[in-house]
């Protein structure tokens, strides 16, 4: 027995780090336009304004909205490993086109078609996870993938501060800043093609044999026992179409899109996408060089990466509610404090701008160590089988839509109400968010609806 499980893990293995791409490559597309931004808006180059900036930014989240809501569909129709092949396709051409526009239109126009691969990758690459997972394995793989996810941004921040210093005074160097995500999109679809497919809807296609073969490959312990439970949920009705409005009618499902749909915002008002995208101009705009803060980006993004590999290895052993809230709490202060430094005048200069990247880094780790990895556990592993996939594609498109508008609105508000009173904001949104989680999420209601649930 022993000489069989360690191909099984090697594979299964193999299959986590490529699906993990789709994160890694969700965490670079939205890192790398922290740094190219400030060069892209130069009046020699597209010549961006705030509001342009903002346009820039959150066309990109538009598309994404579009790709999550569109990718549980055919995710469930073609399955997940040619879904995955699709996304990084997109990925790949539409990084090309917009390391060509020629101007602010063509710009929004295809970073809206690079939205639409990450967010289709954001909704797939956890339950994809989740789906292809032993149990005994199932949080750690799915863990994976929000590492991923701040690798990717840090991989972005790196290659911008390197790109930004050396040839800063080149004006299109934030064309190649944008180019650089090609690599890892074709990375990802050159090996995708090795990858099992999700054996989990095999069986909702009814392919058992394929579905036992692939239990069997990626060390499910018990794999017999796995495919008659999985069988034994298929009925006449499952022939049908996915419905929403037979869903809807079930009161435990319907309580399971709410909840899902709450911790997806809970990840967004947290306000923690409006420095991954404006980090560089925030830290400009409070006395920072270009330089200087192209290379705290870089401080930050390690840190965040540190933080979220033992973020993610403390939220499997601990109750996920808890950890949520936690998390939130460590939010509220470190924006609240990040504010206080921001309005205080008994700073010089230097010391302002050294107490704002630490509470700038604090904050970030805490986030992505704690509050996006747990977010996305949950919602990889919240949803029965037959729904997962739509319910996971309306659940992160809800982020995408509260990311789409605070990146819309947030140079708006840094102009209208300054910097400090901004992150005095996202505390008290955060602090709303606390009241959420403990209304909504529940861990023994959810796993009690999740079980009871008929689909």
């Amino acid at each position: 027995m022993c000489p069989s499980k360690k191909p099984n893990l090697k594979f299964l293995n193999y299959c986590v780090y490529v699906i993990s791409l789709g994160g890694f490559l969700f965490g670079y597309d939205t890192g790398v336009i922290n740094g190219a931004l400030a060069f892209m808006s130069r009046p020699d180059q597209l010549n961006l304004n705030p509001s342009l900036q903002g346009v820039v930014s959150s066309s990109l989240v538009i598309g994404a909205c579009i790709g999550a809501l569109g990718c549980g569909k055919i995710a469930d129709q073609v399955g997940r490993k040619k879904t995955l092949r699709l996304i990084a396709i997109i990925f790949t051409i539409s990084t090309f086109l917009c390391a060509l526009a020629i101007n602010f239109w063509f710009m929004v126009i295809f970073r809206f078609i690079l939205g639409i691969a990450v967010g289709a990758a954001s909704s797939l690459s956890p339950m994809y996870l989740a789906e292809i997972s032993p149990d005994n394995l199932r949080s750690a793989n799915v863990n994976k993938n929000a590492i991923f996810i701040v690798l990717g941004q840090l991989s972005a921040f790196v290659v911008n501060a390197i790109l930004g210093n050396i040839w800063g005074d080149w004006g299109p160097i934030w064309r190649i800043m944008v180019l650089s995500a090609a690599i890892p999109s074709v990375i990802l679809w050159i090996y995708s093609f090795r990858i099992s497919g999700s054996p989990q809807w095999l069986l909702f296609k009814r392919r058992v044999n394929k579905a036992r073969q692939l239990f069997r490959r990626l060390g499910f312990s018990n794999t017999k026992q796995f495919v008659i439970s999985g069988t034994e949920t298929i009925d006449e009705s499952d022939d049908q179409e996915f419905s929403w409005s037979v869903a809807l009618k079930n009161k435990k499902l319907l309580y399971l899109l709410t909840t899902g749909i709450v911790i997806a915002l809970i990840q967004q008002i947290s306000g923690v996408n409006t420095v991954m995208y404006y980090g560089t101009i925030l830290l400009e705009n409070v006395g920072m060089g270009a330089g200087g803060s192209l290379y705290a980006n870089v401080l930050i993004g390690v840190v965040s990466v540190i933080a979220s590999i033992f973020g993610t290895r403390t939220i499997e052993k601990v109750n996920h509610h808890k950890m949520l809230v936690i998390g939130l709490i460590g939010n509220v202060v470190f924006l609240a404090l990040l504010g206080l430094i921001m309005k205080t005048t008994m700073f010089s200069q230097t010391i302002t701008n050294v107490l704002v990247l630490i509470a700038l880094t604090l904050f970030l780790a805490n986030h992505q160590g704690i509050v996006s990895p747990v977010t996305w556990l949950l919602l990889a592993e919240m949803f029965p089988g037959k729904v997962k996939a739509q319910f996971m594609s309306v659940a992160t498109a809800t982020t995408w839509i509260t990311n789409f508008i605070i990146s819309l609105i947030y140079p708006q508000l840094i102009a209208l109400l300054g910097t400090a009173i901004v992150f005095f904001v996202f505390a008290l949104t955060n602090g709303f968010s606390i009241l959420l989680s403990i209304i909504f999420v529940n861990g023994r209601k959810m796993k009690k609806a999740y079980e009871n649930a008929e689909v």
